[in-house]
């Protein structure tokens, strides 16, 4: 009998991966980011951050080929959801302020109905 192997999801250690490049290429910026890199753990956004606080605002064209290439997990999902309850905003809005497409936001409004369920009663 065959056994399968269990699917364990690892993330890259995005601390150690940061820091080491910024004190390799950037050392004159450690000093901003060490509250975000004293963190096990790093959330999607707070990835960004530090991403935009080495390397500055991107042109539309680098932004639009690097949105291309974005993944996101459960979490950040589920965030952006509540950011779009919390806000009152509309999906269009949601997409503009994320940078989004409206069938992404859509898709995700149907696969993480039941999650969505969930947390507002939660916040009640």
């Amino acid at each position: 009998m065959v056994e399968k192997a269990s699917k364990k999801v690892t993330t890259p250690n995005y601390s150690r991966i940061y820091r080491d490049l910024i004190v390799k290429k950037f050392p004159d910026k450690l000093h901003g980011c060490t509250v975000l890199l004293s963190k096990e753990n790093l959330t999607f956004f707070e990835i960004l951050r530090i991403n935009q606080l080495l390397f500055g605002k991107k042109n539309k064209e680098q932004e639009s080929q690097e949105q291309r290439y974005r993944a996101y997990d459960k979490q950040t999902i589920l965030r952006i959801m509540r950011y779009q309850n919390q806000k009152k905003l509309n999906d269009k809005e949601l997409a503009l302020h994320f940078k989004l497409s409206r069938n992404t936001i859509r898709r995700w409004k149907k696969v993480f109905a039941d999650y969505m369920v969930k947390s507002v009663c939660l916040e009640k």
